[in-house]
């Protein structure tokens, strides 16, 4: 396997590479970008005229709908043919911190402490699985769209609306990783 295609990529190529994709579908005429909208996009496949809010033509988005096939299939590939062997690099200062939440093992992607099917007997799992789920979905229908929407286009395109709604989300990262996760993690120990 090509070392280009399993080794991280640095900033100076990403960056610019994420920067000209908005740019492209202003380009091209085209000012929504986003992976949430597409969950009504699959509803007014699946349930056409039921709402209000899905009488649209939903086949003018297939291009959207390709491209989360695309993340999925990005990942699945990732995941299985061009999986890095190296652990995955946190800083002792992270892991200190983490141990201090009862998060001991940090061999995978994600940690076994959180993320198995023993975990979710805890009550806190499902805090984190059921609010959060929640909060998620419903912020980003508040906000009319997600974080890579707002972030990628709606800022590029300079809407005072994406440039709020991207302040919010980061406002919100910080007080559910400083205020809220020691909380619900303590549920762990």
């Amino acid at each position: 396997m090509p070392d280009f295609l399993v080794a991280p990529w640095p900033w100076y190529v990403v960056g610019p590479l994420l920067g000209l994709f908005p740019a492209l579908f202003l380009l091209v005429g085209n000012r929504m970008f986003g992976v949430s909208s597409n969950l009504r996009h699959m509803c007014a496949a699946v349930l056409p005229g039921q709402q209000e809010y899905l009488r649209y033509d939903w086949r003018r988005e297939t291009w959207n709908l390709l491209f989360v096939l695309g993340i999925l299939l990005g990942g699945l590939i990732a995941g299985t043919l061009l999986r890095n062997p190296e652990p995955v690099a946190i800083a002792p200062a992270t892991q200190a911190s983490l141990g201090a939440l009862g998060i001991r093992d940090f061999t995978g992607l994600m940690p076994d402490d959180l993320f198995t099917w023993t975990a979710l007997g805890r009550p806190a799992a499902w805090v984190l699985l059921v609010a959060g789920g929640f909060l998620i979905g419903f912020g980003t229908a508040w906000a009319g769209g997600c974080t890579s929407g707002h972030g990628l286009s709606g800022v590029a395109d300079l809407q005072p609306a994406s440039v709020l709604a991207l302040a919010a989300f980061f406002a919100g990262g910080i007080i559910g990783t400083y205020l809220l996760l020691p909380i619900v993690l303590g549920g762990f120990g």
